[in-house]
């Protein structure tokens, strides 16, 4: 199991914590640190059935300074811009046996998890109900 995670984003953060909770030790990669490759990002994008748009991340990024917002970017020009300003890819992306996903919100994790807990309080107070147990 694998977080592709940033620690100063609460759902990040929230995820990580949910995954830790079930029992899981999940390998961690602080993606703004570590960067990405075009192939890892395509590779996640094939299992996830998604393209680069779909994990784009607009707020606190250049992507509008990069001109990516538009409708006529393609997704090679998307990805080369992910690779070079890692921060423009949404997060957190967690690929588990059971799939790869953006996790956005943090609880989506929950159905890449084998085992849940009853019940998970987030950062902020909200209490998940998770149907696990």
């Amino acid at each position: 199991m694998v977080i592709h995670h940033n620690p100063d984003c609460g759902t990040s953060r929230n995820a990580l914590a949910m995954i830790e909770a079930a029992g899981y030790s999940p390998t961690v990669i602080e993606y703004l640190k570590m960067g990405w490759t075009r192939p890892q990002l395509l590779g996640l994008l094939a299992v996830m059935g998604a393209g680069p748009r779909d994990i784009l991340r607009e707020k606190g990024t250049p992507a509008a300074d990069l001109g990516l917002l538009g409708d006529d970017v393609d997704d090679a020009t998307i990805l080369a811009a992910m690779v070079t300003h890692p921060v423009l890819v949404n997060r957190p992306i967690v690929a588990t046996p059971k799939g790869v996903a953006l996790c956005r919100p943090s609880e989506r994790v929950l159905s890449l998890l084998e085992q849940t807990l009853p019940h998970f309080t987030k950062e902020d107070g909200e209490v998940v109900q998770t149907n696990g147990g």
